[in-house]
C-alpha cells in the first residue's frame, strides 16, 4: 500500500475512496535551530525538542479527510550571498553542496608529514526484534527510515518472505549547518522533505518489539535538591535529569512529600521528606521537566518555613529564602517533558 507523504503521518492507506482514518499531518516546514527541532505551523503549541526521536513524535496539528502520495513541494534552497553551493545528482534527487568560489591555488611539494592512524571505531550493537512479544496489526517499524507497518507473523516476522525485508538506517540522523543526514551513509541534503526521503542504506530484519537486553543492576542514587518559598506556597525543584514520568510517583500527604524518580542508566533516587509544616495534598502538584522535577507546594497556612524538611534541631535565626517565579532560587529548564 502506498504511504502517505504529509510529515506528521506517513501512515499507509488504501488507494480506494473510502479512507480508514482521516490524515493528520504538519502543514509547516521542519524548523532546526541551535541543535532544537520544531514545526513551524506549531511551534507555539508543542514546544521544540532537543532529540530527533522526541520530534518525530509531536503529533500532527492540522486533519484533513484524505492521505496523498502526492510529493510535496519543496522550495529551492536560496543560496546566501557568501556561500557558493553547488547542485549534484544522487539517486534522482538534487543535492546541495558548498564549495570554494576561487581555484585553489597549486599546492607546492612539501616533506610529508607522520599520518595519524584512527582509533578503530567501537562495533555498532542494534537492538533485535523478540519473536515472543505479540504485535498488533499496524505498528510501525521502530527501525529509522522503514515505514513499513505490521500486517502479521507470517508476513513481516517469519521466514524470508519480501515483507521481512526492513531498509533502515542504523545510526541518528545528524544536522550540520542546514545539512542534514545519517551518520551511516554519505548522503546529504538541505530539504527537511529531501532527508524523510533518504533510503536506508542497510538491508536486515524488521524491529517491532524490542528484545530485552541482560537486565542491568539497578543503582540507587542522590539528585540535588532546591527550594523557594511564596506567601502561600513551597516550590521544590529536584535535578533529576531525564526522569522517567511513566514509571516514577510522587505522592503528596500533609506532613511528607515522597518520591520514587526512575533515571537513566539504571539509576534511581527515592526519597521521603517530612516537611517543615503541612500542606493541602489535593491542591499541590508537580510536573516532569528535562532536566528536573518540579514539586508545587500550598501550605495550609501563611506562615514562614525555615527550612524545607523537619529537624528537631535547633536552627536559630534562619529563614527559607522568598521569590517569584524562581529568580532567587531554582534555576533550571522551564520547559515541560513531552
Amino acid at each position: 500500500m502506498p504511504v502517505c507523504t504529509r510529515n506528521g503521518c506517513r501512515r499507509e492507506f488504501s488507494e480506494s475512496g473510502d479512507a480508514s482514518e482521516a490524515c493528520t499531518f504538519h502543514p509547516g516546514s521542519a524548523v532546526f535551530h541551535e541543535g532544537f527541532k520544531s514545526w513551524s505551523c506549531c511551534s507555539e503549541v508543542y514546544k521544540p525538542v532537543f532529540e530527533f526521536d522526541e520530534f518525530m513524535k509531536i503529533p500532527g496539528c492540522t486533519q484533513t479527510e484524505r492521505h496523498t502520495a502526492e510529493a510535496p513541494k519543496v522550495e529551492a534552497p536560496k543560496p546566501s550571498a557568501s556561500t557558493n553551493l553547488t547542485m549534484t545528482e544522487s539517486g534522482g534527487q538534487e543535492v546541495y553542496s558548498s564549495g570554494p568560489s576561487k581555484a585553489a591555488a597549486p599546492v607546492q611539494n612539501q616533506p610529508r608529514a607522520a599520518v595519524a592512524v584512527p582509533a578503530p571505531r567501537p562495533t555498532l550493537v542494534e537492538e533485535e526484534d523478540d519473536l515472543s512479544i505479540p504485535v498488533s496489526a499496524g505498528t510501525a517499524c521502530k527501525h529509522t527510515g522503514c515505514n513499513v507497518a505490521f500486517v502479521s507473523d507470517e508476513v513481516n516476522r517469519i521466514g524470508d518472505g519480501e515483507g521481512t525485508v526492513c531498509i533502515y538506517h542504523p545510526q541518528t540522523p545528524i544536522f550540520h549547518e542546514g545539512s542534514k543526514g545519517y551518520l551511516c551513509c554519505k548522503r546529504r541534503v538541505l530539504e527537511f522533505d529531501e532527508f524523510m526521503k533518504i533510503e536506508g542504506c542497510k538491508k536486515g530484519r524488521h524491529l517491532f518489539a524490542v528484545k530485552d537486553a541482560k537486565p542491568e543492576t539497578e543503582q540507587m542514587t542522590t539528585c540535588r535538591i532546591d527550594h523557594y518559598q511564596t506567601i502561600d506556597r513551597v516550590h521544590v525543584s529536584i535535578f533529576a535529569k531525564k526522569a522517567d514520568k511513566e514509571r516514577s510517583q510522587v505522592t503528596f500527604e500533609e506532613n511528607q512529600i515522597s518520591f520514587d524518580l526512575y533515571l537513566p542508566d539504571s539509576k534511581r533516587f527515592a526519597k521521603a521528606v517530612p516537611l517543615f509544616g503541612p500542606i493541602d495534598p489535593a491542591a499541590s502538584s508537580f510536573s516532569f521537566f528535562g532536566t528536573k522535577v518540579e514539586l508545587n507546594l500550598k501550605k495550609q497556612d501563611n506562615r514562614s518555613w525555615t527550612i524545607l524538611e523537619r529537624t528537631t534541631q535547633d536552627l536559630g535565626n534562619v529563614s527559607l529564602t522568598f521569590g517569584v517565579g524562581g529568580r532567587t532560587g531554582t534555576i533550571g529548564a522551564k520547559e515541560i517533558a513531552r
